[in-house]
């Protein structure tokens, strides 16, 4: 009985598996595109800020930190100004913890629907092969419906494979991709660390000419 409960899933099963795997590549396509002109704008500010940082260096102008500070249109400049900020009104102390508040949530943002990336990426795979059986289990119970008609079978198991092909199709360009963006993700917080470092030892700095 349930074997042939199971017959009957296949029966409809394959051609569901195909419209929900072109599902999944929809939602794929749509968190790369989104995940990679998101990222692409903020490494491109990032970018900017830390060129002003270090000509701020080279000039020996930690001055030029809180004018930076103020315009807030990049991860750097906006986590200067909290630092600074807190500087001002509590001291030095607690300045790289703040950074880090900062930094956590910022990664959090950084990585959203990555993890759905990764989840679509590791199981389309699988998705397309179940697609397969159904649709090799459908070959073959129309076998048995045509009496041994082996044209039935051979073209039933060249469009179930077709599952698994488009499984693949799904899957490597969004593991490609989660791994790319994670990359991207990595940099930009390696250079926030960075300007974290910076910012302890600028306020340090300020409290020593404010005492």
């Amino acid at each position: 009985m349930l074997t042939e409960n199971l017959f009957n899933v296949a029966q409809h099963g394959a051609e569901s598996i195909l419209w929900f795997l072109v599902f999944l590549s929809v939602v794929s396509i749509s968190v790369i595109l989104e995940r990679f002109f998101s990222l692409r704008a903020i490494r491109s500010s990032s970018e900017k800020v830390q060129e002003k940082i270090e000509d701020a260096l080279v000039s020996n102008n930690l001055q030029d930190l809180e004018h930076i500070a103020t315009s807030r249109d990049s991860l750097e400049s906006k986590a200067l100004s909290y630092a600074i900020r807190h500087a001002k009104e509590n001291g030095p102390i607690g300045v790289g913890e703040v950074f880090q508040s900062f930094m956590i949530m910022e990664k959090q943002r950084l990585e959203r629907s990555l993890n759905l990336l990764a989840t679509i990426g590791s199981n389309a795979v699988f998705v397309g092969l179940l697609g397969t059986v159904f649709g090799i289990m459908k070959a073959f119970k129309d076998l048995s419906i045509s009496q041994g008609d082996m044209s039935v079978v051979m073209a039933g198991i060249a469009e179930a494979l077709v599952a698994t092909a488009i499984g693949l199709f799904v899957a490597i360009p969004a593991i490609v991709a989660y791994n790319y963006f994670q990359k991207q993700v990595k940099q930009i917080m390696s250079g926030l660390e960075s300007v974290r470092e910076l910012s302890i030892a600028y306020t340090n700095t300020m409290n020593k000419k404010d005492s």
